[in-house]
């Protein structure tokens, strides 16, 4: 739960901490975060492997594979901060007041609508 020190500075979705540098989650999960980075430091190699491909004209079918690698790592990235933000910050923002649960209501249907997309 979001706690009293930094309840004036709650973010307009009722479940971020605000500091200086912007929103920050609730809580976040060590394992999850590092498992994260370690995910986004192989697609970050991934797609250079792409520039390069590109520019070595290679052949546009294994291009378009390698694309879709790039684009499943980037979902499982995305479905591991949406288990986060769904553990911490959404739980935190259902369980505090009405209006920081309904902020969290559209915001977690306005992720879903994009993440479906």
């Amino acid at each position: 739960m979001i706690d009293a020190k930094h309840s004036e500075h709650t973010a307009a979705c009722g479940c971020g901490v605000a500091d200086d540098a912007g929103r920050k989650a609730v809580a976040v999960d060590p394992d999850a975060k590092s498992r994260n980075l370690v995910r986004l430091r192989r697609i970050e190699g991934q797609v250079r492997g792409l520039q390069k491909m590109v520019e070595d004209d290679r052949y546009c079918a294994d291009i378009m594979t390698q694309i879709s690698s790039v684009q499943e790592a980037l979902r499982a990235v995305g479905r591991e901060l949406l288990r986060n933000h769904l553990r911490h910050c959404a739980a935190a923002a259902i369980k505090g007041s009405d209006e920081q649960a309904n902020e969290m209501y559209d915001e977690l249907v306005s992720l879903f609508y994009r993440a479906g997309r």
